[in-house]
């Protein structure tokens, strides 16, 4: 009851406090709002027109792109005399070379376009209506567009005596495949993974949801990269406040350059300076429809494998895509073995800290000779000689990750078990802190979406232990839990899932899928019915049913 009251408390005031900041920001959100629609005035009416002359917009297009090397620009005659000329602008290497000379090029060249035809209707409207039938088209009469179009893979149509130019969708560059993804690899379950291309991202999560409601929203970010964003949602499942909120914070973004989800998540977060992330990322679409299904809203970006969800729940760090795929019973025991080794690998240094410092008489008496026995010798309290061992296994687990994954993983197991042996043999530290330690690291593999948190936690826990003993771990961990009641995501309290009975079927343990008749409360909204009532065959039932046909 405490616990509740003080987490209240803290949700009200950080709310009144949010409040007053919106209040005040209100006129500075008007002056920006005018500013920016006077600075986008600007900018149309600095927008360059096309002209009617081919070489002048060729010339054009070729400065705004800064007359690169693998800008190709490509002349050809069409028409029923061949007296019309035209010109092809694309980005060499960014395009399909068998669609621009075989779609586009064979295709004007074989038209038969004559004069008693563009006397009744544009030109540029016959190439699209009746020669590139096939190939989607866009008009547009400026360069920053038809430039736009060039970045992104297109091809851009020029012609004499025209005006407007055609972007023709001709995107063929390099990506790389479907593969199995690295950083959640699992033993059943599908093995597919994002790749860096935002429409094969996206594909993939229409393959999992097939729903004519599943909603894809594009927008551009960044003046200088462009990067394509898409936001995505099941419309009807999905909180509308929490997928305005997504839409209004990247709209508002007006920075240079985004080139993976960490920017973006930086951006549009609400707790920046917390040690736990309040954005959710997965490198696998079927996790990603999970999360959709029930009512969350992704965030896919191109450059880049992972995507993003929103809001984020802090049981979502010790969940699994495997846990819905195996046993209930199973799934549910090595859950309740990730909360246990979350509480290892953060409290376990600080834990062995406080009792051989302050609180010695709660150790076993043939336990403390031992570890007495042991320490003999040592140079460094027992604080430092955490310390050092944390910072080393800290410098190991960098050292494996950043090197490649051969000599990465030499180094990782062969550095650990000789540094470990030789300190020891040395005397600088003890055997029985090298084993808390090696325990601490393998507990805190098992929970790699927190490993931010974990970190920086440990090290706080450790030096209240030193400080106070048990009495500063007890205050670590309940500052850590009013921190937690007090953070939300996107509107949805950070901590929610573990206070109602229907939610509470999907937290510390996994109950069968058929018990999950509803979609999370407070995620969802609209159509929160999962399953309808569903009664599991028994045994009897099938033994009754066998007995009737005899």
């Amino acid at each position: 009851m405490l616990f509740r009251f003080i987490s209240r408390k803290l949700r009200y005031f950080s709310r009144t406090l949010r409040y007053k900041k919106d209040d005040t920001s209100d006129c500075l959100e008007k002056d920006e709002m005018t500013y920016s629609s006077t600075e986008d005035t600007s900018n149309e009416k600095k927008e360059e027109k096309l002209v009617k002359n081919l070489e002048d917009n060729v010339k054009k297009m070729q400065a705004a792109l800064a007359e690169s090397n693998d800008t190709k620009v490509r002349y050809f005659r069409y028409g029923q005399k061949k007296t019309l000329k035209g010109a092809l602008i694309y980005i060499d290497g960014m395009v399909n070379t068998t669609i621009v000379y075989d779609a586009i090029l064979g295709s004007l060249k074989d038209c038969k376009i004559s004069e008693e035809e563009l006397k009744k209707e544009n030109l540029m409207d016959i190439i699209d209506k009746e020669v590139l039938c096939a190939i989607e088209v866009k008009h547009e009469n400026t360069v920053n567009k038809l430039i736009e179009g060039c970045l992104n893979g297109d091809t851009v149509l020029l012609t004499e005596g025209c005006a407007c130019g055609l972007v023709l969708d001709s995107k063929g560059y390099d990506k790389r495949g479907v593969f199995e993804p690295k950083s959640e690899t699992v033993v059943r379950g599908p093995r597919e993974g994002y790749t860096e291309d935002l429409r094969t991202n996206t594909t993939l999560i229409r393959r999992k949801i097939r729903n004519g409601n599943l909603k894809i929203e594009h927008t551009i970010i960044g003046r200088k990269t462009r990067t394509n964003v898409s936001i995505i949602y099941l419309e009807g499942v999905a909180n509308p406040k929490v997928v305005n909120t997504v839409r209004q914070r990247i709209d508002k973004l007006d920075v240079e350059s985004i080139l993976e989800t960490g920017y973006i998540e930086e951006y549009i977060e609400d707790a920046p300076f917390s040690p736990f992330a309040t954005i959710s990322y997965s490198e696998k679409p079927d996790v990603t429809a999970a999360k959709i299904l029930e009512g969350r809203v992704a965030i896919v970006v191109d450059g880049t494998p992972f995507v993003l969800t929103v809001p984020m729940l802090l049981i979502e760090s010790f969940q699994t895509a495997e846990d819905y795929y195996v046993r209930p019973l199973y799934a549910s025991l090595v859950r309740i073995l990730r909360y246990i080794a979350y509480a290892i690998t953060v409290f376990a240094p600080a834990i062995f800290v406080a009792l051989t410092s302050f609180h010695s008489e709660l150790i076993p008496t043939t336990l403390l000779f031992s570890i007495a026995q042991s320490r003999e010798g040592t140079p460094f309290p027992v604080f430092l000689e955490a310390l050092l061992l944390v910072f080393a296994f800290e410098l190991l687990q960098e050292a494996g990750v950043r090197l490649p994954k051969p000599v990465g993983q030499a180094i990782s197991i062969v550095g650990a078990i000789i540094m470990g042996e030789a300190a020891v043999s040395a005397g600088i530290v003890g055997a029985p802190m090298v084993i808390v330690i090696a325990v601490t690291a393998v507990a805190g593999f098992i929970v790699p979406n927190q490993n931010d948190s974990l970190s920086i936690i440990r090290l706080v826990a450790l030096m209240l232990a030193a400080i106070i003993g048990l009495y500063g771990i007890l205050l670590c961990f309940l500052g850590l839990l009013i921190h937690l009641a007090s953070l939300t995501s996107f509107g949805q309290p950070y901590f929610d899932s573990f206070g109602y009975a229907q939610d509470a079927q999907d937290t510390v343990v996994r109950m069968p899928l058929w018990t999950m008749e509803k979609r999370p409360d407070g995620i969802a909204v609209g159509d929160t019915t999962r399953i309808k009532k569903f009664v599991p065959p028994l045994e009897t039932d099938m033994a009754n049913k066998d007995g009737g046909d005899n």
